[in-house]
C-alpha cells in the first residue's frame, strides 16, 4: 500500500503540557505530518481565516480541538469552523479532557467529525494520537487530496 501523503494538522491547544505530549506522539509514532499550534481561540481562527500574524498559514487538513481555551473557546472555534462554508470540510477531532455530557453531546450538535477524551497516561496519550492519525489520514478519504 502506498504510503499517504503528509497533511497539515492545526493543534488548538492552551496546555504547554497537552502539546507537547501531542509533538511527543507525532514523533514517537513517526507521524509525517506537519504540525502547527495555535494556543487558544482567537488565534485559531486567525490561523484558519490566514489573517493577521498567519497570513501565510496554509490550509489544515485536520483540527485537534481542545474545547476549554482563552479568548474563544473551543465550541466557539468549532461552530465558526463549521459555519465557514470554506472551512466546514476541514474535519475536526474535539480532543480534550472533559467527560461530560453535555461537551459530547454539543460538539456533535457542532458538527464535530469525533471526539476523544486525553487520557492521562502518556503510553494511552501516545496510543490515541496514533489512532487519530491512522484513521484521518490512512483510512479516511478527505477533501482535496
Amino acid at each position: 500500500m502506498q504510503e499517504p501523503e503528509p497533511i497539515i494538522v492545526l493543534l488548538v491547544e492552551d496546555d504547554p503540557g497537552d502539546e507537547l505530549m501531542t509533538r511527543e506522539a507525532f514523533q514517537e509514532n513517526k507521524v509525517r505530518n506537519v504540525l502547527h499550534v495555535v494556543r487558544d481561540g482567537e488565534e485559531a481562527l486567525d490561523f484558519l481565516h490566514r489573517r493577521g500574524a498567519h497570513a501565510g498559514a496554509p490550509r489544515p487538513g485536520l483540527v485537534l480541538l481542545d474545547l476549554n481555551l482563552p479568548r474563544f473557546d473551543g465550541r466557539q472555534v468549532l461552530a465558526a469552523i463549521k459555519a465557514d462554508a470554506d472551512l466546514c470540510t476541514i474535519p475536526v477531532v474535539v480532543l480534550t479532557t472533559s467527560e461530560a455530557e453535555e461537551d459530547i453531546l454539543r460538539s456533535y450538535k457542532l458538527h464535530a467529525n469525533a471526539y476523544v477524551t486525553k487520557p492521562v497516561d502518556f503510553d494511552l496519550f501516545i496510543d490515541v494520537v496514533r489512532q487519530i492519525d491512522d484513521f484521518f489520514v490512512t483510512v479516511v478519504k478527505l477533501p482535496g487530496r
